[in-house]
């Protein structure tokens, strides 16, 4: 398999079929969603064309598991979300999200890496809830990829923690100055 790093590459041929360019076999949205959740980044090419798809795909996926009532974005963010294309948020709202999701994985990150270094990791059995608390966050991110709580990211230094809480109070501000 080839580096993790590097989105997988597939192409979507005229007969609108996926194929997977890494194990050369055809694939469907399901094996990309399975892909993705994986922590694998992948790229959708139209062969013919050459034109990126990737977005189209990715909204594809999304909407099949809502349709089937796997709702993960409460109607209230989808109203916002379509009415972000209509206003000036549309230059704020996806640097928003992308904050917001760098936050949550980081906050995940956080709550494994708190309970391996926790005094309770000497007691007996906590491996057995240490396991148990691994698959409750899974199930309630949907199987997104974490970092491992055994390999320690490194530290961010405090100018980039502070740059990074000030572009958010300037997004919160901008905001509620659009809200208004």
């Amino acid at each position: 398999m080839a580096d993790a790093k590097t989105p997988l590459l597939i192409k979507r041929y005229a007969s609108r079929r996926l194929y997977n360019t890494e194990t050369s076999d055809y694939v469907t949205l399901d094996t990309i969603a399975g892909f993705i959740r994986e922590g694998r980044d992948v790229q959708i090419i139209d062969l013919k064309s050459g034109d990126d798809l990737t977005r189209q795909y990715l909204l594809q996926i999304i909407a099949e598991h809502e349709s089937r009532g796997e709702s993960v974005l409460p109607l209230g963010v989808l109203n916002d979300l379509v009415r972000s294309y209509t206003t000036q948020a549309q230059s704020v709202v996806p640097d928003f999200l992308a904050m917001s999701f760098d936050m949550l994985r980081e906050g995940q990150g956080k709550v494994m890496e708190n309970l391996t270094q926790s005094p309770m990791a000497a007691m007996p059995g906590f491996e057995a809830m240490q396991a148990q608390q691994e698959a409750f966050i899974k199930a309630m991110t949907g199987g997104w990829k974490m970092p491992s709580a055994t390999t320690s990211a490194p530290k961010e230094d405090e100018s980039d923690l502070d740059g990074i809480k000030a572009q958010l109070a300037e997004l919160q501000e901008k905001l509620s100055k659009m809200a208004k």
